[in-house]
């Protein structure tokens, strides 16, 4: 068996692999600042370099982060707008929506602006959203006559799970096939 030898690395050598890490996912998975950052963080935990403090580490990410925000391969605001458009374009509630940005440890900020602009686009943004979930789940309107009234509980705590207010799940469940239909074709 032949020995493995101890190479010694110091912190030029940590800083370049953790930009080639960084790199690496980023091409692969776009992430958010604060999810490349863990990602750095647990990485380093598992190479265990000797004789290098945490708090040093936590600089070396620091400093690797804020080149790839200068060269814009990080973008807190596009993450957020970019994520939101996708969730819409699925059917989620603006409440969902906030609540994933702010778990992926976006800016309040870039979420707010975010939230606006989805906002002033189309005002009433959930009313869609959650008939497109009635679509895609085959609920409330979406389900044949004769079922609406049994299962109008278990459709109304579905929207109310993905995010609704009541009111909105409300208006959505008391839709005639008609017009839920007229909608699905503006959609």
């Amino acid at each position: 068996m032949i020995p493995i030898r101890n190479k010694k690395k110091t912190l030029e050598v940590t800083v370049e692999e953790m930009r080639k890490f960084a790199l690496a996912y980023v091409e692969k998975y776009a992430p958010s600042k604060q999810q490349l950052r863990t990602y750095l963080l647990k990485k380093y935990l598992k190479l265990s370099v000797p004789n290098v403090k945490k708090q040093d580490v936590t600089d070396l990410i620091d400093i690797v982060l804020s080149d790839l925000e200068k060269s814009k391969f990080i973008n807190d605001k596009f993450y957020s707008e970019s994520k939101a458009r996708s969730m819409i374009h699925r059917g989620n509630s603006i409440n969902k929506i906030r609540n994933y940005l702010i778990g992926k440890g976006i800016n309040n900020n870039f979420i707010e602006e975010t939230v606006n602009k989805i906002q002033k686009d189309n005002i009433d943004q959930d009313f869609f959203s959650a008939i497109k979930i009635c679509k895609k789940k085959r609920i409330g309107p979406a389900r044949t006559e004769d079922n609406r009234p049994l299962f109008y509980k278990k459709d109304i705590s579905l929207l109310a799970r993905n995010g609704f207010d009541f009111e909105t799940s409300k208006k959505v469940m008391e839709l005639l096939k008609d017009d839920y239909l007229k909608i699905i074709k503006l959609i």
